[in-house]
């Protein structure tokens, strides 16, 4: 089981390293990896001139210049396209889609081009492209704009699939990624974008396909995945004032995906919860359950729980959007039920 690592005792507080927001991170790992790979190049709506949506190629064209800084029309599957030729002729690029919505659009590049383009050609050609893409809800955007779309990508075999919920993590796996020779879809929630943390170095990867621990505990694994990890360890945090200790487990990679770090964690705990934003019907949500299942069966003591969003369109009224989506009070509910409480 791999956990955060944190300061040594007893180190001073100018010693340890300054606090970064996720966004930060992201434009970081970016930065770093251009310097150090003249052949990666970021391509997207807006991420020149305007900076991005979300800011997160801030000062990118000013250092690198338009011909590594690409902006784009509005067309995910002309631009989603050109960036699979330009990774099958061997640069890296890394598309950002303004949200995951608007990846729709760009389902068939996705999916039928830079998915199959290794297995196609025998292995001959790879498709080193990562495609960025902000998504799931709470700012009011609605039905339209609003998706949680993990489980449509990770059902796909050829794509690799991160969903990083710290700063941290957000620089390393993408690091990761654009160093991979397949192609990653990267999801980060827009939720997290001004979540502050420690970042690693220049030359410290996150790899994919590992899990890692967010909290320790004895009564209940709880899995949750991208934004969901903060629920999750709020709702922890106000169980154990109840006595119930919760372990929380951050998949981070959802394809290729770790099973022994959570599959450890509920044998000694034996009860399970998966946490996510998306849909609940064929959500991942329903994947780790079932997966879970098939390793952990002699040793779960009450069916798994499942906390995800309604599975309704996103409302716009911001009550009823808040009722959508998943809470730290869901989450708590469905341990106490794992408990029998």
């Amino acid at each position: 089981m791999t956990t955060e690592s944190a300061p040594a005792p007893g180190a001073s507080a100018a010693e340890e390293p300054r606090p970064v927001s996720y966004r930060e991170a992201l434009t970081q790992a970016m930065r770093e990896e251009m310097e150090r790979d003249p052949d990666v190049f970021v391509i997207g709506e807006d991420v020149g001139q305007y900076e991005g949506a979300f800011k997160v190629t801030r000062g990118l064209l000013r250092e690198f210049g338009e011909r590594r800084v690409v902006d784009t029309p509005i067309s995910e599957a002309g631009f989603v396209g050109l960036a699979i030729g330009a990774a099958m002729a061997g640069l890296r690029p890394v598309v950002e889609i303004m949200t995951v919505n608007f990846s729709i659009v760009a389902m068939d590049q996705i999916v039928n081009n830079a998915a199959k383009v290794r297995y196609m050609f025998g292995g001959q050609v790879a498709c080193p492209v990562v495609i960025r893409m902000p998504g799931g809800a709470g700012h009011q955007l609605a039905a339209q704009h609003s998706h949680s779309l993990e489980a449509w990508y990770t059902h796909v075999p050829g794509l690799k699939v991160v969903a990083p919920a710290t700063p941290l993590d957000a620089k390393g796996l993408l690091k990761s990624a654009i160093r991979d020779d397949d192609p990653v879809i990267f999801l980060e929630s827009e939720g997290l974008y001004a979540k502050k943390g420690p970042v690693g170095g220049e030359d410290e990867l996150v790899p994919l396909g590992r899990a890692a621990a967010r909290r320790a505990g004895s009564d209940c694994t709880v899995v949750a995945v991208g934004r969901m990890v903060w629920i999750a360890l709020a709702a922890a945090e106000e169980l154990a004032k109840e006595g119930i200790e919760c372990e929380v487990i951050d998949p981070r990679s959802l394809r290729p995906l770790d099973m022994d770090t959570p599959a450890e964690s509920v044998k000694r705990t034996n009860r399970a919860v998966v946490v996510e934003e998306g849909w609940p019907e064929c959500g991942v949500g329903a994947n780790l359950a079932a997966r879970i299942y098939e390793q952990c069966f002699d040793w779960l003591d009450a069916p798994i729980g499942r906390v995800s969003a309604a599975d309704v369109p996103m409302p716009y009224a911001k009550n009823l959007e808040r009722a959508a989506l998943p809470q730290a009070a869901d989450v708590a509910v469905a341990v106490r039920r794992a408990l029998g409480r």
